[in-house]
C-alpha cells in the first residue's frame, strides 16, 4: 500500500513555475507542493539525465562547465523539461521527479562532484578563456 501512495505522489508532482536568470545562469523551479529549488546551469549540465552523461551504469565525469548557460527550455508533456545548453548538449530530459531528487540531494551531489574532479585532476573552468558580456 505504501508503494501505491508513493506512486500516486510521484505522478502528481508538478512544476508550477520555471524561471531562468541569464546573468546569474540559475534556474528557479517552483513545485506544486510549494518547494522552491534553485540550480546553476553548471549543476544541471553536470547532472544531466542523458545517456551521454549517465552512461550505461557508469556515469561520465563532466568537467569544464563553470560558464555553461541554458539557451532554451522546452516543455516535455506535463512531466518534464528538456534543457538545451550553449555547449551544444541537448539530450537531457529532466523529469519533475528527477529535479525534485536533485534538489533534495544538491549539496551532497555537488560535494561528491568536486571530489571526483579533484581525483581526476580536472576542473570546472573552461578549456579556453572566454569573455562573456551581457
Amino acid at each position: 500500500m505504501a508503494n501505491t501512495e508513493h506512486s500516486a505522489q510521484t505522478t502528481q508532482l508538478q512544476v508550477s513555475r520555471l524561471h531562468y536568470h541569464r546573468q546569474s545562469r540559475t534556474l528557479d523551479i517552483t513545485f506544486s507542493d510549494g518547494t522552491v529549488a534553485c540550480f546553476s546551469a553548471e549543476f544541471l549540465r553536470v547532472f544531466s539525465p542523458s545517456a551521454e552523461v549517465r552512461g550505461h551504469g557508469k556515469p561520465k565525469l563532466v568537467s569544464n562547465k563553470k560558464l555553461v548557460s541554458i539557451s532554451k527550455l522546452q516543455p516535455v508533456g506535463h512531466y518534464a523539461v528538456k534543457l538545451v545548453f550553449d555547449d551544444g548538449h541537448d539530450s537531457g530530459i529532466y523529469s519533475w521527479q528527477y529535479l525534485k531528487q536533485l534538489n533534495e540531494q544538491q549539496s551532497e551531489l555537488w560535494q561528491q562532484y568536486l571530489a571526483q574532479l579533484d581525483q581526476a585532476n580536472a576542473n570546472r573552468d573552461g578549456l579556453i578563456a572566454v569573455n562573456v558580456r551581457y
